[in-house]
């Protein structure tokens, strides 16, 4: 096991098991963020993935950080690669098997969860069901994909579109920059998106208190509330421009 990875488990093994009852403000969080040969979920792959375990009371210079760069052998689109940057001959070099990787990405994810240390990741479905798809692939038979109706998630994404109304769009960029957090790295880096995305989470809390008032046990419902208004909102936009309405499932 890599020192990096070490410190993860040996951060998250001393991290708190938190109350039920912690705010979204006092709560640690655990970061999440993957690139990928594409889009789909159970036909593409995760070729880069990172954890950051962020302790509230110490912030950015406290955190944990576990990076993994992992060889799918198979080939990387054009596009995805025109985003993150990776290669195939890149990946065959220096990425490792993907089996052991993402059972220790779902093993950590997991033990977070056993603390409710919820899983941070802006538009969270996508990395998890990237995950998911990729323990069904790699791991059939020593392990279950993550059950994601019963996972505590944060998913700043979901919690700006409900509490700023801007115009304009809303992709990690945009919003960090509207909540004027600067990216420790250049985006589309696993660990920057990672990193920048749980550092949402302070300025959102404290422009909006009633968001940082959130109890982790009101979490999910609140969000999923959230996402269920804001799909209603823009279908209604999509219809007064003769558009067919979006079909969006968040967890």
């Amino acid at each position: 096991m890599s020192t990096v990875l070490t410190a993860l488990h040996e951060a998250l093994d001393s991290a708190p098991e938190q109350d039920m009852t912690t705010r979204l403000d006092q709560s640690w969080l655990l970061g999440f963020d993957t690139e990928t040969t594409g889009t789909s979920p159970n036909r593409d792959n995760i070729v880069s993935a990172s954890l950051v375990l962020r302790n509230p009371r110490t912030g950015y210079e406290g955190d944990a950080v576990a990076e993994w760069i992992i060889n799918p052998g198979r080939h990387i689109s054009e596009g995805a690669s025109r985003v993150n940057g990776f290669t195939d001959e890149y990946l065959a070099e220096n990425g490792s098997e993907p089996a052991e990787s993402i059972e220790q990405i779902a093993g950590l994810i997991m033990t977070a969860q056993s603390k409710h240390i919820p899983l941070l990741a802006y538009n969270a479905p996508f990395d998890v069901r990237m995950l998911n798809g990729d323990i069904r692939q790699w791991c059939s038979g020593r392990m279950e994909p993550m059950p994601e109706r019963e996972l505590l998630v944060v998913d700043p994404l979901v919690i700006d579109r409900a509490i700023s109304h801007r115009s304009g769009r809303r992709t990690l960029t945009y919003t960090t920059e509207y909540y004027g957090v600067v990216p420790h790295g250049d985006f589309h880096d696993a660990t920057t998106d990672t990193v920048a995305s749980v550092d949402l989470i302070e300025p959102m809390t404290t422009l909006y208190p009633q968001v940082g008032s959130i109890t982790l046990s009101e979490l999910m419902d609140w969000q999923r509330d959230a996402h269920r208004t804001w799909l209603e909102q823009f279908n209604e936009w999509l219809a007064s421009k003769g558009s067919r309405p979006a079909i969006d499932t968040w967890f």
